[in-house]
């Protein structure tokens, strides 16, 4: 029971003491996925772990299982418009990241949000959409082309999926390089595109930060033998949490690369189809910390590198057009 003789806070001084405390925000636009394989349930757990509170816009549902995608049903662009602006009104955002949102609809609601927040960094992230209608499918990448990538800061997606996107009539035979990629973005608006899964020979990945001008971060990766669901999602919310956490933009990607890896290397598997990264790797037993302390001193070390400190280029907040 409280002390009946204590004097109350002043509610403004209360909430300015907690804001001091309190982790950033970060908005998370995408659909919910019951399998807990990608969606909102890896962008809360990549957020969360990455030391940011996760504000969950539930954009739709998928019907899914671990192994496959079987239909998605989109909210209605007002209920999205709703859950966001009551969010957003209430507490400080630091970072946004929209992942599948359903229909072109939702997709102009949450580029019109974005706007009246321009001075938040937006990630975007493209997942695979083969598992959908081909109509579906060009609907909904004209519409993210067009009202999204505008508004975008750091584009995320899988080298074979941004290349189908953004560069279907590529005439080369060789397959087109992550700067490549990054100018068809560039020229839709966006400043930063993060290419993942580039084949490399003798079963290695290459994951790419690059601008047209430039080739930002990379980093190689062994292949796992095995397949993921979700790992794109994870990445992606990741890195915008770091963003949001003060990060410089080399430096989110690089950490945001190792959370992955290290959630690919604790993945696990639920049910009978594909593996789940385990984004709470950290949150393991004494026996467990005890056996990873030497990873936990490689990665002290790697925080004292040079790549935590400030980039020649300061990190826009979201797209470099307005359309």
């Amino acid at each position: 029971m409280a002390n009946p003789t204590s004097p109350l806070l002043d509610s403004q001084q209360t909430q300015a003491e907690d804001s001091d405390m309190s982790p950033t925000c970060v908005m998370s636009f995408n659909a919910n996925d019951p399998s807990g394989a990608a969606g909102l349930t890896a962008d809360i757990a990549a957020i969360s772990s990455a030391g940011a509170h996760p504000l969950a816009v539930v954009t739709g549902a998928y019907v899914r299982d671990t192994a496959e995608i079987f239909d998605h049903f989109a909210f209605d662009e007002e209920a999205v418009a709703e859950q966001a602006r009551s969010a957003l009104e209430d507490m400080p955002v630091s970072a946004i990241k929209v992942g599948f949102v359903g229909s072109p609809e939702n997709i102009s609601t949450i580029a019109e949000i974005a706007s009246d927040y321009s001075e938040i960094p937006l990630v975007a992230y493209m997942p695979s959409l083969s598992w959908w209608e081909e109509s579906e499918i060009d609907n909904y990448l004209d519409a993210f082309r067009e009202l999204l990538l505008p508004q975008t800061t750091v584009l995320i997606g899988n080298h074979s999926s941004l290349w189908r996107w953004l560069l279907p009539d590529w005439p080369a035979e060789r397959s087109p390089s992550a700067r490549d990629i990054a100018k068809a973005a560039s020229d839709l608006g966006v400043p930063y595109t993060l290419v993942t899964g580039i084949p490399l020979p003798d079963q290695f990945i290459d994951n790419v930060l690059a601008t047209p001008q430039a080739i930002l971060y990379s980093e190689k990766f062994e292949r796992f033998e095995a397949v993921f669901a979700g790992a794109g999602e994870t990445l992606s919310a990741a890195l915008c949490a770091l963003l949001a956490n003060g990060h410089d933009l080399q430096a989110a990607t690089a950490e945001a690369l190792t959370y992955l890896d290290h959630s690919l290397d604790a993945g696990f598997h639920p049910g009978m189809g594909h593996i789940v990264p385990d984004r709470l790797f950290w949150a393991q037993s004494d026996d467990d910390a005890e056996a990873s302390e030497a990873d936990a001193e490689a990665d002290d070390a790697a925080a004292d590198s040079p790549l935590t400190s400030k980039p020649p280029f300061d990190l826009p907040p979201n797209g470099t057009l307005k359309h």
